[in-house]
């Protein structure tokens, strides 16, 4: 695939000594989705507003198509930027709002007007063309926005969090609408959030940033199921993490020991050697609870466990059980099949569970005693 964006060791200080983006390197091809994932100051909105000409690296250099833009304004970029507030003028109609890049830029009046109407049509707003944003709701606007940025025909386009004033059903909509919208314009899209399902259901790739480095960067369910790092299995996802000691390794995996409980799991690139304290990250869904009477199915792990509460989720049941380690253990459940395992087994009750040992993923702790 041919990179339409380049940041090359992308480094950001601001005052007082605070590193916003470190040594920062990513490409994006023609007619990706890509998003920048991480949580509040890790750094991901300075990346895209470096990529957009609105801050300045401190190192490091930009590439547009090919051509280094580090020193362009943003006016000279191929990009166009969709705001979190959306940005648009409160006094003019949504032609006028969609159509203003083009009027400062002397395109005839004849063009606009046709120009308007084909980027309204493409966010399905053409019937709204004489209306001001005071008339409209929350995601209306985020699609006027959209077809402002989209009316110049941009090599990419960069959306800082777009969706985070829409409540959650509305936000869930206008999800899927920009990934359509994606695939109808075949352009690049660089898309800030710290929202992981948002990430997960609209990118071809993820990125995810912690302190302003990239800590792993791949498709959604690369990061899903194989997690590089405990930080990226707690953030995109829920996971245990367990903590343990290996007490045995050879090369087909690992037993270790958490909570009294020994723990088979196979292993990937990684090697840990006997005595070697670790986590384990165990995604909540990937457990089986073990009906009374029932066997635990041959190879899986064998967990002994007592229900602390059961959480309705609406869709399922997360229940919280006490394995004999620190932090709760959380295992979800669909509905109706929850009430059928667990839902009747009362706080305090005994439960066997079983997990896979291929949905154990083994990382080195951060602190060896």
């Amino acid at each position: 695939m041919t990179s339409i964006v380049e940041v090359e060791s992308l480094t950001k200080v601001f005052a007082g000594g605070v590193t916003a983006v470190d040594d920062v390197s990513l490409q994006v091809g023609e007619g990706e989705f890509v998003t920048l994932l991480g949580p509040s100051g890790c750094g991901k909105t300075t990346i895209l507003r470096i990529i957009a000409g609105f801050e300045s690296p401190d190192r490091g250099r930009v590439l547009l198509g090919g051509r280094d833009v580090t020193d362009d304004p943003p006016y000279k970029r191929a990009v166009n930027t969709v705001f979190q507030d959306y940005a648009l003028f409160p006094h003019m109609t949504v032609a006028q709002n969609v159509g203003y890049g083009l009027r400062i830029a002397g395109v005839p009046r004849a063009d606009i007007g046709r120009q308007v109407e084909n980027a309204l049509r493409m966010v399905e707003l053409l019937d709204k063309i004489d209306s001001r944003p005071a008339q409209l709701s929350g995601g209306q606007r985020q699609r006027v926005a959209l077809a402002r940025a989209i009316i110049r025909r941009p090599k990419v386009l960069l959306l800082d969090e777009p969706l985070s004033a829409l409540d959650v059903k509305l936000r869930e909509a206008m999800q899927v609408e920009l990934k359509h919208l994606h695939q109808r314009l075949g352009i690049s899209f660089i898309l800030v959030t710290h929202d992981q399902k948002e990430a997960l259901v609209m990118s071809d790739r993820v990125v995810v940033i912690d302190r302003g480095r990239i800590v792993q960067c791949g498709s959604p369910a690369e990061l899903y199921d194989r997690p590089a790092t405990p930080y990226v299995a707690s953030f995109v996802g829920t996971s245990n993490l367990v903590p343990a000691i290996i007490v045995a390794s050879d090369a087909n995996g690992v037993v270790a020991e958490a909570g009294g409980h020994r723990l088979w799991a196979r292993l990937g690139s990684r090697r840990f050697a006997p005595g070697a304290h670790v986590l384990i990250a165990i995604r909540p869904e990937k457990v089986v609870t073990v009906p009374a009477g029932g066997v635990v199915p041959d190879a899986f792990n064998r967990i002994e466990a007592r229900v602390i509460e059961h959480l309705f989720h609406g869709h399922g049941l997360r229940t919280e059980f006490d394995i004999g380690c620190v932090e709760p253990f959380m295992v979800d459940i669909q509905l109706p099949a929850a009430l059928a395992e667990v839902g009747l087994a009362a706080p305090g009750a005994s439960v066997t569970l079983a997990v896979d040992p291929a949905n154990l993923t083994v990382f080195p702790a951060d602190r060896q005693p």
